[in-house]
């Protein structure tokens, strides 16, 4: 199908859309700021998700993956220091250094990365 064709031009009033009508009755750009606490979250606080620290990655093929045996190293798109990331339900969400607990390793969090979303 070819060929060319004009639409033709709208406005509001054509197609029956008010934009005051789309506003909510209150709109909070003008009501005052509210200063919001974690206790406003409360009903939040028991939901599960998944935090992952990542170390880093490898690429390799399936024949070398099922050669690996206990003592192998495999090696990282990382360097020694280098700041770990930290997922949230798979999204990044922070940036960290792995750190000595008693005898277990953690994620100190040096970094807060802000969503666009």
């Amino acid at each position: 199908m070819s060929g060319d064709f004009t639409l033709p031009q709208l406005d509001d009033e054509d197609i029956g859309f008010d934009p005051q009508a789309a506003l909510p009755a209150e709109s909070t750009r003008d009501g005052p700021v509210v200063q919001r606490t974690a206790a406003d979250l409360e009903q939040i606080f028991d939901v599960p998700v998944a935090v992952s620290a990542v170390l880093g990655r490898a690429r390799m093929p399936v024949g070398d993956l099922l050669q690996i045996a206990p003592g192998a190293v495999l090696e990282l798109d990382r360097k020694v220091g280098e700041a770990v990331d930290i997922f949230v339900n798979n999204r990044l969400v922070a940036r960290g250094e792995v750190v000595l607990v008693e005898d277990r390793l953690g994620i100190t969090m040096t970094e807060i990365i802000k969503s666009d979303h």
